[in-house]
């Protein structure tokens, strides 16, 4: 954690199976809490270009489920499509689902936690079909 200027920064790794969502809305939620900031804004930055940050629903999986099948049919995994190869066949695809999503998100703080709605969650959205290990900063200031 490095602190400058009422500002609270935290580097967060993650390691992902795959392709999905990843609920990040706990640990995010606890750098919050930890980092004494009342009221301002928390900042989650993802460091990749083939993974994206959103904020949907928490309670009910289909949800999820129904997001990924719509970007399965939006974005095909057919490397025949793209000129970009270099990194395997999935690279692409990954490129153009974290361009239409994106790759930060801000929320207010208020009373020291998340001021999401009920329903609300914050995600990773891993867009590359092996594991990887995802980087992130929280920023809340």
């Amino acid at each position: 954690m490095v602190e400058a200027y009422g500002c609270v920064n935290v580097e967060l790794e993650i390691l992902v199976e795959g392709a999905g969502l990843y609920d990040l809305t706990q640990r995010v939620s606890g750098i919050v809490s930890s980092s004494g900031v009342d009221e301002g804004l928390v900042t989650i930055f993802v460091r990749h270009t083939s993974a994206s940050l959103i904020i949907q629903e928490n309670a009910d999986p289909s949800v999820l489920d129904d997001l990924q099948a719509w970007m399965d049919r939006s974005v095909p995994q057919d490397a025949q499509l793209y000129a970009h190869r270099a990194e395997g066949p999935d690279d692409m695809p990954a490129h153009i689902r974290a361009a239409i999503t994106s790759t930060s998100i801000t929320i207010p703080v208020m009373d020291g936690r998340l001021a999401l709605g009920t329903w609300q969650g914050i995600f990773l959205w891993e867009h590359r079909r092996g594991p990887k290990e995802r980087k992130f900063i929280v920023s809340v200031h």
